[in-house]
């Protein structure tokens, strides 16, 4: 047998042998197996302080290896478990989706190895909703002094008085709020961007001013404060 033919018949085997080994994909003997938790982000919350649980009857998808479309689904159980089973070795994705406020869907995924004939599991995926997710809080405090026909009648936090905010460049304001007994005001499911925040004095004369205060949100999820409080004159 001759080099030329030795070659060639190096390469059939070759050749062979790779066409038995199968991708990512249905037809193996491993397994992945994980978890997914719910973060519920509510409204009216000011703390931004998430309750977490388990994610049940909740669709987790695969994807085999670098193919562009997910290759299956399942659903967790009520204990927000789920399970990929006979798959061959190689790399997978599994994700599943959070939801944000406007209703638009975003993948929460992980990407594992798997071995030959091996139960591999996937970090716990986390997935997020309710009205508060992916947005941040602004707030603020006001303290009032009180005049009576130009005379001073004490101070102290201003309780119920109303504080508005608006996106910088806006003439008008899209929300506004009164001040709390402690004299906190806060603006929640604020997305991203430049805000005013300001609210009216009055002189000892009770000629009306306004006084703004600009304050920029940028990661979601957190909690803004102004740099001052807000010093107003009331008259009773």
């Amino acid at each position: 047998m001759n080099k030329i033919t030795k070659f060639f018949l190096a390469v059939l085997v070759f050749s062979l042998l790779a066409s038995c080994n199968k991708n990512e994909g249905k037809g193996g003997t491993g397994t992945l197996q994980g978890f997914v938790k719910l973060v519920h982000h509510p409204d009216d919350d000011y703390t931004l302080t998430p309750d977490t649980m388990v994610a049940a009857k909740t669709d987790v998808f695969i994807i085999y290896g670098d193919d562009p479309y997910f290759g299956d689904d399942v659903e967790t159980g009520p204990d927000g478990m789920y399970q990929f089973e006979y798959l061959n070795p190689g790399d997978y994705t599994v994700y599943a989706y959070s939801t944000l406020p406007s209703g638009e869907r975003v993948a929460e995924s992980k990407t594992i190895a798997l071995t030959r004939g091996a139960v591999a599991q996937v970090p716990t995926i986390y997935i997020h909703d309710g009205k508060a997710y992916g947005t941040s809080i602004v707030k603020g405090r006001v303290w009032a002094s009180y005049y009576h026909n130009g005379s001073w009648r004490g101070e102290g936090w201003a309780y119920e008085h109303r504080v508005y905010i608006r996106k910088v460049g806006e003439e008008l304001p899209f929300d506004n709020t009164r001040v709390g007994p402690d004299g906190y005001f806060g603006f929640q499911k604020l997305q991203p961007g430049e805000y005013e925040v300001y609210t009216v004095t009055e002189s000892t004369n009770e000629v009306p001013d306004f006084l703004f205060q600009t304050i920029k949100v940028g990661e979601p999820g957190q909690i803004y404060e102004l740099e001052e409080r807000f010093e107003v004159i009331i008259n009773v």
